[in-house]
């Protein structure tokens, strides 16, 4: 069953996976990531819902950014979805010395925006897990930090009654049949392919398939 309902505004936010290239002072730039291929397909698929798509992503933040401008670049914009996609550089952040973000630090961000996203709007919850391949060879050691945060991302939606995206997972198993490189040169940033993997999971999350 299609979730998405007739003039509902969706917001995408996040980091660089998210923000994808968008033009930062055009407001309804989506970037060339998987906020656009889900843009483009539901628009082609549903046009009489007259859906809006936002993409507020940013190049570079950890969950302790997206706190700190929710008030602007999400509630302000009264989207009635609001799908969030954050978390890698929470990691990053640790391994290239830009300094720690704990397990407990990264759920007390988390539950703030989506705590204030309820009682501000009252907006369906989306929640996409971030995802790490290895490669280069050292992505595997990350696992250590990703996990507990796949974990956190995992139980704030189930409290919240959020939808859940993973992608760890499916990107693991995605390959196991191509190298892991096809879908992440950098075992983080997704290649067209991967964002079209991700795209096809929010898709069907939302139920909009015809």
């Amino acid at each position: 069953m299609m979730l998405l309902k007739d003039n509902d505004v969706v917001l995408f936010q996040g980091d660089s996976i998210t923000d994808a290239g968008r033009t930062y002072d055009d407001g309804a730039s989506l970037g060339l990531g998987y906020p656009l291929l889900i843009a483009s397909k539901l628009g082609h698929l549903f046009p009489e819902k007259n859906l809006t798509f936002l993409n507020r992503g940013i190049s570079g933040n950890r969950v302790v950014d997206l706190q700190g401008r929710w008030n602007e670049d999400c509630l302000d914009l009264k989207p009635t979805w609001v799908s969030i996609y954050i978390g890698i550089n929470d990691t990053w952040r640790r391994y290239d010395g830009g300094g720690e973000t704990t397990p407990e630090q990264f759920e007390a961000s988390y539950r703030d925006i989506i705590v204030r996203t309820k009682e501000t709007l009252n907006a369906n919850l989306i929640l996409i897990e971030p995802f790490v391949l290895p490669v280069p060879e050292d992505r595997k050691g990350w696992r250590e930090d990703l996990d507990p945060k796949i974990t956190v991302v995992r139980e704030l939606a189930r409290e919240f009654g959020a939808i859940y995206i993973p992608l760890d997972g499916p990107f693991a198993a995605a390959s196991a049949q191509v190298e892991p490189a096809y879908w992440a040169a950098d075992g983080v940033h997704p290649s067209p392919a991967g964002h079209g993997l991700i795209a096809d999971a929010w898709i069907r999350a939302v139920g909009a398939t015809r």
